[in-house]
């Protein structure tokens, strides 16, 4: 290790990067697996569901390497405390994705014809808001090259600034899906209803989580 490393420490920004894109392999699978609940393909579930739990036990292994890192650093641009954050709220992210693979795992369960494509349409803003803040978190390591300033800091900034709307647009989707799902009480169970639930409550929780991890990139940003 040269001088400077044993001063500075390796910098953290670079795994932070790998985490996010790490997260976000795990979110892409909600669409196919979105689409093997669709379908009834339990199979499928079953192997996809395997897949995001590889994907997150690596991202945890990123996550663990950052932290050992971030107590021995004492010279960023950022507060290490804001780092904890913004690490946690993007580990929320591929937690929740785990989440709704389990889900759909543990009961086979069909979805009713009649929520078919609201289903669909809100798994896809769930993939935009997740795509919006992806592409502007994978900017951190250039962000910290110039101290969160400059023509890359707005234009990181210009890319998160939609992302509040975007998961207001989930959370309308999502209240439109349960509103249906009562609706049709009279052709479901109990236990299928509260399924239906769990699987948007954790979906939407990806969304919302998204959110999050943008205003503590904003809040670093602005800071900076």
């Amino acid at each position: 290790m040269g001088l400077i490393e044993e001063l500075f420490g390796k910098s953290p920004f670079g795994p932070l990067v790998e985490h996010t894109k790490k997260v976000h392999e795990c979110v892409k699978l909600a669409e196919p697996l979105s689409q093997a609940f669709v379908k009834g393909d339990h199979d499928e579930i079953h192997r996809l569901q395997d897949e995001v739990s590889k994907l997150e036990y690596e991202a945890d292994l990123i996550k663990h390497e950052i932290r050992e890192q971030l107590p021995r650093r004492y010279f960023m641009p950022v507060d290490r405390e804001e780092l904890e954050n913004f690490l946690r709220c993007q580990d929320k992210i591929a937690d929740s994705v785990e989440d709704f693979a389990v889900i759909l795992f543990i009961r086979k369960t069909e979805l009713h014809p009649d929520l078919k494509d609201d289903f669909i349409q809100f798994v896809e803003q769930i993939l935009k808001v997740s795509n919006t803040l992806t592409d502007a978190a994978t900017e951190l390591q250039i962000l910290a090259e110039t101290s969160f300033g400059g023509a890359q800091a707005t234009s990181v900034l210009d890319r998160i600034a939609g992302l509040g709307e975007q998961e207001w647009n989930a959370d309308r989707m999502q209240r439109r899906l349960c509103q249906k799902i009562y609706s049709l009480e009279a052709d479901l169970d109990p236990v299928t209803i509260m399924f239906y639930d769990k699987m948007l409550q954790a979906l939407s929780s990806v969304a919302n989580e998204a959110e999050n991890t943008g205003d503590l990139l904003r809040a670093m940003i602005l800071k900076g």
